[in-house]
């Protein structure tokens, strides 16, 4: 099933505007990170270029990774999340604000890891599909991506909930598309790459555990 422009346009400008409120104004204290990114400490600890933070937020991931003296480019949708990473962070030296469905703004091979944290669930499968041909593609040959998405057993944060117009993808009550993933739509996501990781899992650092699940994926030679 394709979408008209417009109607995802509309989707992601419903999705931005509700991001620009949660990211309205962030204060470094009030940062906190979770621990999944532990298990993959030594690629980041290995890794020379700049790492992507893909979709940053208020900068969970920025923070964990700037905690242990990488340098990092935190990046996202939201203006207002961009402005907050800048205010709470000066020590990073690059940010960027873009829709990621319309292309990456970074050269080709440019970094070996990229981290798209809670961020890759908000498209259509076409979508979904160019957005990782971008990942790849800014990613060094065996480069990394770590991610972890919405799994359909997200059952306190949506699973299931709306208009599914695509399988697993459901258009919310506020007009935002939410994606929830099961094994096989991870399997065909990432055919065409090399899987060093997956794991369905919970995550306990909002006010409801969150089912999620967390993977590392290499750029196949």
């Amino acid at each position: 099933m394709e979408f008209d422009d417009d109607i995802r346009d509309e989707a992601l400008e419903k999705a931005n505007e509700r991001w620009n409120v949660i990211h309205s104004n962030y204060e470094r204290a009030k940062i906190k990170y979770d621990d999944w990114l532990e298990l993959f400490q030594r690629a980041i600890d290995n890794c020379k270029t700049p790492i992507i933070d893909l979709g940053c937020g208020s900068g969970n991931d920025t923070l964990y990774l700037v905690e242990r003296g990488k340098k990092v480019i935190p990046c996202d949708y939201s203006r207002n999340a961009v402005q907050n990473i800048q205010k709470n962070f000066p020590e990073v030296e690059r940010t960027e604000c873009f829709d990621m469905t319309k292309g990456l703004p970074f050269e080709d091979n440019f970094t070996d890891i990229i981290i798209s944290d809670l961020s890759l669930h908000y498209f259509t499968e076409r979508k979904t599909f160019e957005v990782l041909n971008e990942i790849k593609r800014v990613l060094k040959p065996d480069g990394i991506l770590l991610f972890r998405v919405n799994s359909v057993k997200d059952v306190n944060y949506g699973a299931g909930e709306g208009k599914e117009i695509e399988p697993h993808l459901y258009k919310t009550s506020d007009g935002r598309y939410k994606r929830f993933f099961d094994a096989h739509d991870l399997e065909k996501f990432f055919t065409d790459w090399e899987k060093l990781y997956i794991h369905e899992e919970t995550m306990g650092r909002y006010d409801l555990q969150k089912v999620l699940w967390r993977g590392a994926m290499q750029v196949k030679k």
